[in-house]
């Protein structure tokens, strides 16, 4: 995805917004105060592990999450999806979430306070997290 034009300039060069896992990646810090553990090995899941891929904790009480997908199926890492809380809600771009009791269980022993949450994951093992309502702008 491309980034869309910013609000201002800075010397003479137009600044662009990046997408969200573009951001996690360069900040390398947890953001929007994640009670995610980073460093933590992932709970077991369903799924055969990549070396590095992004998991997607979300809701039925999410709201419009068009943009964070969009963002994060245009990242080139595999996404896994993860339905908690127990009403069933559809993942875009054909991604088959992973719901029910086991995935409420993932998420709690995550610690996730805020849906969404998005975990970029190596090995097995949580690099970074940002939870909390996406609105487009990380501003």
């Amino acid at each position: 995805m491309r980034g869309r034009a910013g609000r201002g300039m800075m010397g003479g060069m137009i600044l662009r917004r990046a997408p969200l896992l573009s951001l996690l990646l360069i900040l390398g810090a947890p953001l929007a105060g994640a009670r995610v553990r980073l460093g933590e090995p992932l709970p077991a899941h369903p799924w055969v592990s990549a070396g590095r891929e992004v998991v997607v904790v979300y809701t039925h009480d999410c709201g419009d999450l068009g943009e964070l997908w969009t963002a994060l199926l245009g990242s080139g890492l595999p996404v896994r999806a993860v339905n908690a809380e127990g009403v069933a809600t559809p993942a875009p771009g054909g991604l088959k979430a992973w719901q029910g009791e086991g995935a409420t269980r993932f998420s709690r022993a995550l610690r996730v306070g805020t849906y969404p949450a998005v975990l970029l994951v190596q090995d097995g093992r949580v690099l970074n997290a940002w939870e909390g309502t996406f609105t487009g702008q990380l501003e």
